[in-house]
């Protein structure tokens, strides 16, 4: 399939984990690498082709509105949750209008990747199959993670198929937070509020459910230690910006 040009991006948490970052600014605005965490996310949607984004806001959510009006190189609209935070699924499903229909991207802002050809969006969508998928996401390996201290989410088998890490065991591969969904996977909501897992794991029992490696290291950023674990590991790599030190 050709890349959607359309995306979901989740940017309404909290931000417990990053305080005392947070306590003045929502998550999504904290700079890593000399670039706001939502801006790096959108950047790479807009190079793989995304022209139009959902972006729902709720803690600090006035402050990520004004920092989006300075883009102009795609469209935004904000899904407003300052009212009742709707969680991953909920505030998905209140902007399943603006999909058509059709595949979008869904993503958060709390995390980089560094993929080795540079078009990992663009590998993702090109591996997607209607027929059998209702979401395809983008993982890495548990040992090319960095800031993730974690046993491992899923399993995959040969045709990519996802299952959950089992009780007690360790898995190879960790969400990146960047996925393909099909509107139909949010299909039944169980509440208004409520967590993406849920459709995850009716789509597991389904078989529907799948996945593809990230070619390249992750950087989970969800706590200031994280912050500086990242901008170490970029500056290892001689992937800082000019002039930023780690």
């Amino acid at each position: 399939m050709s890349a959607p040009k359309r995306a979901m991006v989740l940017a309404a948490g909290l931000g417990t984990r990053m305080r005392p970052l947070s306590l003045t600014r929502p998550k999504p605005l904290i700079e890593v690498a000399g670039k706001l965490l939502i801006d790096h996310m959108l950047d790479r949607l807009v190079a793989a082709g995304v022209t139009f984004a959902v972006v729902n806001v709720h803690y600090l959510g006035a402050q990520i509105a004004a920092h989006l009006k300075k883009r102009n190189d795609l469209e935004i609209v904000i899904s407003d949750e300052s009212a009742a935070l709707l969680d991953t699924g909920g505030g998905t499903v209140a902007a399943l209008h603006h999909f058509h229909e059709e595949p979008f991207f869904s993503v958060n802002t709390d995390a980089l990747f560094v993929d080795a050809r540079g078009d990992a969006l663009l590998r993702l969508a090109r591996s997607w199959d209607d027929t059998r998928m209702d979401a395809l996401m983008l993982l890495a390996l548990t040992v090319r993670s960095i800031g993730y201290h974690g046993p491992g989410d899923f399993t995959m088998d040969s045709a990519g198929r996802l299952k959950r890490r089992a009780p007690r065991t360790v898995a190879p591969f960790v969400w990146t937070t960047v996925q393909i969904c099909h509107p139909r996977l949010f299909a039944d909501p169980p509440a208004q509020k409520f967590s993406t897992n849920v459709m995850w794991d009716r789509a597991i029992a389904a078989e529907r459910l799948y996945g593809q490696r990230l070619d390249g290291d992750w950087l989970e950023i969800n706590t200031p230690d994280a912050v500086d674990e990242a901008e170490a590991w970029l500056s290892r790599e001689g992937l800082l910006p000019t002039g930023k030190a780690a």
